[in-house]
């Protein structure tokens, strides 16, 4: 049943590293881009801010640590939403280059994904018959050829080098076994509640955005680690952005839009900013009777640092 006295979280995700420009003119390329849509994102309701790079000359991902510093410390100053840095960047990105940021800032929270897997939106390509950028189709159609590399070691340095600079963790889990990746971790002490689970549906490599996939994610995760020990959230891809996300929080879980996950606001139109997606959620989870919880909420219901340990 759903309990509409809590508090839920709102996250969105600004930018990301899977769309490319050409996929929606409102993706934020640049860094004042990026920190006046995370600013107003920030404004309109979520909690949390996650954050990638992006070449400000052709939108391409970047790890780029100075690029970050040019958006990062300016969304700290304006807002006091939990900022989330990606460890994920992008498939052709290595380890110590996704890494470069997040140990510099040793943010409050950081995004770490749960197991090694295909993921792709390969098959848009043939959606596109004219590119904004000369690297976009390549590296649409070469995600095909890809996999996203976050092997047991590597979520083990990341806890252990991030982990022990204070800094929690955005599980992402793009199928079941990535909650039982996760409870490896817990039974080798290297991760301690409360656990922040953010199951991810619909990428092509991932669980498909079923709602029956849901309840399995939920009723897994209750089995491996007691209810008491982890928030979840829910992310949908694309078109099942809305739907996913309402069904967790009926569910007893968390919320998370922005236009990383879908560039859409309702069916064929595009989403103009993603402070836009933030209200829409919002507005529903309220006419449902649900509170929205704040960032200081969302920093005591997840167990973090607090904004006075971050790097400046």
């Amino acid at each position: 049943m759903s309990d509409t006295t809590r508090k839920v979280i709102i996250s969105c995700a600004v930018t990301g590293a899977t769309h490319v420009p050409t996929m929606s003119e409102h993706l934020p390329i640049t860094p004042a881009q990026i920190r006046d849509e995370a600013i107003q994102a920030a404004e309109a309701g979520a909690a949390i801010i996650h954050l990638h790079a992006r070449d400000p000359n052709d939108g391409r991902p970047t790890p780029n640590p100075d690029i970050f510093k040019q958006f990062v410390p300016a969304i700290a100053e304006a807002t006091d939403a939990v900022i989330n840095i990606t460890t994920g960047g992008s498939t052709r990105m290595t380890l110590e280059e996704r890494l470069a940021y997040p140990l510099r800032a040793a943010p409050e929270m950081c995004s770490l994904n749960m197991g090694s897997m295909n993921f792709s939106i390969h098959p848009l390509a043939s959606k596109v018959s004219s590119w904004r950028y000369e690297w976009e189709k390549g590296y649409v159609e070469g995600m095909e050829d890809m996999i996203f590399r976050n092997t047991f070691k590597d979520i083990k340095h990341i806890l252990l080098e991030l982990g022990g600079k204070g800094t929690r963790f955005e599980f992402e889990c793009y199928d079941l076994g990535h909650l039982y990746n996760l409870a490896h971790f817990v039974d080798q002490g290297l991760i301690k509640p409360p656990f922040f689970i953010q199951s991810v549906f619909g990428i092509l490599g991932g669980m498909g955005a079923d709602p029956e996939n849901m309840t399995v994610m939920r009723a897994t995760a209750d089995r491996l680690f007691g209810r008491e020990n982890y928030h979840f959230s829910v992310l949908g891809a694309g078109r099942h952005q809305m739907p996913l996300v309402t069904m967790s929080a009926i569910l007893g879980g968390n919320v998370r839009v922005g236009l990383e996950d879908s560039v859409y606001i309702a069916k064929g139109v595009k989403a103009e900013s993603n402070a836009q997606q933030v209200r829409k959620i919002r507005r529903i989870l309220e006419e449902l009777s649900f509170e929205i919880a704040s960032p200081d909420e969302a920093r005591a219901m997840l167990g973090l640092k607090g904004r006075d340990k971050v790097t400046p």
